[in-house]
């Protein structure tokens, strides 16, 4: 078996023609879903990037323990296990989080990767003294701050370096897979996972995809909004989506390439391809910005799924309504070498619903750590906020004690005892550090940043656009019942019930 997994960032199922898109033109998606099998309620788990990851290595969820952070020591993960049966596994990534304090060991547990450098804040252009005054020229200070060094800056330093298509972080990446490609294709057992930072903002996409999404807007770059509530002009928002297009339209061009080649080199007989993303992101839908601080509507948390196995190419063109998400890709890679998954995994392979339909799952529950809790059976969804989002009675529980960009605190390893083995940690205890609402674990996703907009019931079938919650108490029951059993699944910590007020199990 020869796999290609191709995972975009926050690719949003709604700007796919495939799931029925019309404001970007998505061509090569569209021609891939005519090849593949369509999944049509496959929705996240954990949130945002790091944790939806260590999703997808582990096969369970990241959040009910702890925030964004690296692999643990007793993780399992897809690539390395097929690595260690001798299945080569090779990662081609412009994701820069897998490079810092709260991201490393998921690169590692690879047979080999290759990182291009360049993408959102990566410190990858060393420039003592940034041209300042030329940024400030160029770039809207609502998006970009000059006054002092940091992330946003640090991208606008990298532009300097991004003159030509050839040089964006995408096409690169897709030019180090085809040479990965050209120098394996006619070998056999490897996994080929090409993962882009691309259509995550900065939407800063080549000329030509840009022209095909003219605005007439004429003022200085707004291509990265903050995460909140919408303020910007319609002229502005309108830009700003317009960018989010190009660059789609431009993800959506190289995948096209990448098909070219499987149909140049006859592949698609021996060759499965899945294609997905972590979550989507709120282009001002709700009048919002951004992932994870709001409700997880659906234009986050339900994201697409298209699957190509060669010994299934009858089902082409199919499409399956049964609900997956991010924990089920694990045990569905293992499977295809014929691999069955470690007993700590909680996700369920997606090869029953794909070859004979058959459902694998109830409900899906998703969130971020210390935020609203979402679950769904398809039809509706519910998120749950607890009591006050600024209280402390949290625990993180970890090996690797870092947050995003940088160790925990001393103030919070001050905190750390030693806890017993949960039953994924393989007999291995693990250090609890109080869950301070002062801690920067995720970027806008602490406490008092989220936007409590309490707890509230959507149904999707009747209201998909999510424009007004509902009442159904026998709905809400059934929902849940099904979060504690998921919760109780995944060995859930006691006071995590606790703090979101639901009954223990």
């Amino acid at each position: 078996m020869r796999t290609i997994f191709v995972l975009f960032d926050s690719l949003n199922r709604n700007a796919l023609g495939a799931y029925g898109g019309t404001t970007v033109k998505t061509p090569n998606f569209d021609r891939f879903a005519a090849r593949a099998v369509t999944f049509h309620r496959h929705y996240v788990g954990s949130l945002p990037c790091m944790p939806a990851r260590r999703d997808m290595h582990s096969g369970r969820l990241n959040f009910p323990h702890r925030s964004w952070g690296p692999m643990e020591p007793f993780d399992n993960s897809f690539a390395d296990i097929l690595r260690k049966n001798g299945i080569h596994t090779h990662l081609v990534t412009d994701h820069l989080h897998y490079f810092e304090d709260g991201g490393h060991g998921f690169h590692t547990r690879f047979s080999s990767y290759d990182y291009v450098r360049g993408q959102e804040y990566d410190p990858w252009v060393a420039t003592v003294e940034p041209p300042l005054e030329r940024i400030r020229e160029t770039f809207d200070p609502r998006h970009y701050n000059t006054e002092k060094p940091d992330k946003r800056l640090q991208h606008a330093i990298n532009r300097e370096a991004i003159v030509e298509e050839k040089d964006f972080p995408g096409p690169r990446c897709f030019a180090s897979a085809f040479e990965f490609l050209d120098r394996n294709r006619s070998a056999d057992d490897w996994l080929l996972m090409l993962e882009c930072f691309d259509p995550h903002e900065p939407f800063h996409a080549p000329e030509r995809f840009k022209a095909a999404y003219e605005t007439g807007y004429n003022g200085r770059v707004l291509d990265w909004p903050q995460y909140d509530q919408v303020s910007e002009t319609p002229e502005e928002i309108a830009e700003i989506r317009a960018n989010y297009a190009a660059l789609v339209a431009m993800c959506d061009d190289y995948f096209g390439r990448l098909m070219d080649y499987m149909d140049a080199h006859d592949m698609w007989d021996d060759t499965c391809v899945i294609l997905t993303t972590d979550h989507g992101f709120l282009l001002s839908e709700h009048d919002w910005w951004g992932k994870c601080r709001m409700p997880y509507y659906e234009e986050v948390t339900h994201i697409p799924l298209m699957v190509h196995h060669p010994d299934h190419q009858a089902l082409a063109g199919e499409r399956r309504g049964a609900l997956t998400q991010t924990v089920d890709l694990m045990p569905t890679i293992l499977e295809l070498y014929n691999l069955n998954p470690p007993e700590e995994v909680t996700g369920q392979s997606i090869m029953p619903l794909l070859s004979r339909g058959e459902p694998i799952r109830d409900a899906a529950i998703f969130g971020v750590f210390a935020g609203p809790i979402g679950v769904t059976d398809g039809d509706h969804v519910l998120y749950h906020y607890p009591p006050d989002l600024t209280r402390e009675g949290l625990t993180e529980y970890t090996l690797v004690p870092n947050h995003m960009t940088a160790p925990f605190t001393l103030e919070e390893l001050k905190t750390a005892r030693l806890c017993p083995p949960f039953d994924f940690t393989k007999g291995v205890p693990v250090l609890g550090i109080d869950a301070r609402k002062d801690a920067k674990r995720i970027p806008y996703n602490d406490g008092k940043s989220f936007a409590d907009l309490g707890t509230r019931l959507y149904d999707l079938v009747a209201d998909p656009a999510q424009t007004a919650p509902v009442v159904d108490p026998a709905v809400l029951q059934g929902l849940y019942g099904a979060m504690i059993t998921e919760l109780a699944r995944h060995d859930t910590p006691s006071e995590l019930y606790g703090w979101y007020d639901l009954d223990q199990p």
